[in-house]
């Protein structure tokens, strides 16, 4: 049976550092514009405090999530068990994005893994936290990390990266406005 908790505690937060990926979803306000739902992995997800969370955010294809989250700040992550007992968690809020370069992006930053092609840190502030059965989730192995993304962010170099976002990360696919900084390698 589903349940509610006040904080994320010593348990839950031991269950999320077992997990090897996330998903997050955002939304625009617009009825007509697109919903978004993104797989995260790469050790990018850290618990700040009992009632905020943080992903460090690398740079993509799109930039829904910026997007949605500079509009309307609703965000929700949902983490499942693909190993041991079924689980899922999903942590409802208010997301805020943390620019390459800002105050409140360096001052994270140590909390993460160093990644080429960071774009940002989005924090959330966790409103609800829920859990669910999982048990139709089916069992994976991890197998291990993909590469290809931090090789790209390290053939492309910083120069690179900051034109790639120019192009594909200055606005989402419903037009709302993306990344708007001058990224740099924050490493």
């Amino acid at each position: 049976m589903a349940k509610e908790y006040p904080i994320i505690d010593e348990k839950i937060s031991a269950w999320i550092t077992r997990q090897k990926m996330f998903f997050v979803s955002t939304a625009p306000l617009s009825a007509e514009g697109k919903v978004n739902c993104s797989p995260k992995g790469m050790d990018t997800f850290r618990i700040l405090d009992e009632k905020t969370v943080a992903y460090l955010d690398l740079t993509g294809s799109g930039v829904e999530t910026i997007a949605h989250l500079k509009e309307n700040g609703r965000i929700v992550v949902m983490l499942c068990a693909f190993e041991g007992p079924p689980k899922i968690i999903r942590f409802h809020g208010k997301g805020e994005v943390l620019e390459v370069g800002t105050e409140d992006f360096e001052e994270l930053l140590p909390q993460f893994d160093h990644l080429p092609g960071a774009r940002s840190i989005i924090r959330i502030h966790v409103e609800r936290i829920s859990d669910s059965c999982g048990y139709s989730v089916p069992l994976y192995s991890f197998e291990g990390e993909r590469d290809v993304l931090t090789k790209w962010a390290e053939k492309k170099g910083e120069d690179g990266v900051a034109q790639y976002q120019k192009e594909k990360n200055t606005q989402s696919l419903d037009g709302l406005p993306g990344v708007s900084g001058s990224p740099s390698d924050p490493g």
